[in-house]
């Protein structure tokens, strides 16, 4: 199987009418994604490669599930809150730049609807082989057993790609998204996995700044029976830089990569000194 989105889910994009909307509309439908409807206020009652343009979520709630958002960041607030109200689950926020109190706003919405949201500024989900909600470059990606969860976008598709060659696939792969306050994290998604027939392990790939792999660490030895392979970006990281993005930022002894190491190992997590080491680590894993 695949967690959260399949051959099934029924897509509508937001800022379909934009370059990058329309771009990444065309690739994911290459891909097999259904992308049944666009929505850009005032644009209501065009096509985009022939799919529907609407003016608002409220008139796609029974043609779509789901919502992948390419709206600029002064204007993702609303369109994430749009989707949330027009019951659309997941809701994949590509928009990076996004101001924090617009995304604490979004997720307290989104927890009181029940709405799982991925991002801000992630490169998305790919079900390999069913569906693609996002901007990943769909060829590295081939079907198998293995779930990938991601904080950084780069990583990933390296990372899938050595597992591609090792004859090692994926059920699904998620990016994080690289901002302070995202949607779900490593624990939810450790829990789907878990759950799912079909993954048969899970490579975590960690970044230092913040505490989600520590997090991570805890809840896997409690609740994770599966086996897990990490990778931690940014070992050279100096203390207090900002490293790529807003979210990879080290406070004094918090958020190192040594620190999240550590917590890994403790949950006999193995853990790949470089990327290209994870195929192995996989293959005497499972």
């Amino acid at each position: 199987m695949a967690i959260i989105i399949d051959e099934s889910t029924r897509v509508v994009v937001q800022g379909i009418t934009g370059g990058q909307g329309k771009f990444h509309t065309r690739v994911m439908r290459e891909y097999g994604t259904n992308v049944v409807a666009g929505v850009t206020p005032g644009k209501g009652g065009g096509e985009v490669d022939g799919i529907p343009v609407y003016d608002s979520i409220r008139e796609v709630m029974e043609l779509a599930d789901a919502s992948i958002i390419f709206v600029p960041a002064p204007f993702a607030r609303d369109a994430a809150l749009e989707a949330i109200s027009g019951g659309m689950d997941p809701v994949v926020i590509i928009t990076e730049h996004i101001p924090v109190h617009d995304s604490i706003e979004i997720m307290d919405r989104a927890v009181s609807h029940g709405t799982r949201i991925i991002g801000p500024n992630t490169p998305g989900i790919l079900s390999a082989d069913k569906c693609k909600m996002g901007v990943m470059p769909s060829h590295i990606f081939k079907k198998g057993s293995i779930g990938l969860i991601s904080r950084s976008g780069t990583l990933t598709y390296e990372i899938v790609d050595a597992l591609s060659r090792n004859a090692l696939g994926q059920t699904t792969t998620v990016g994080l998204g690289g901002d302070p306050i995202v949607g779900l994290g490593f624990i939810e998604l450790l829990d789907l996995f878990e759950a799912d027939n079909e993954t048969e392990a899970v490579v975590l790939i960690g970044e230092i700044g913040g505490n989600a792999e520590e997090l991570a660490a805890e809840h896997i030895k409690q609740n994770i029976s599966k086996p897990v392979i990490g990778y931690i970006a940014g070992r050279t990281a100096p203390p207090g830089k900002t490293m790529g993005h807003a979210g990879a930022i080290i406070s004094g002894s918090a958020g190192t990569a040594k620190a999240k190491i550590e917590a890994l190992q403790s949950a006999n997590i193995k853990i790949a000194e470089k990327p290209g080491d994870i195929p192995e680590l996989v293959k005497s894993s499972i």
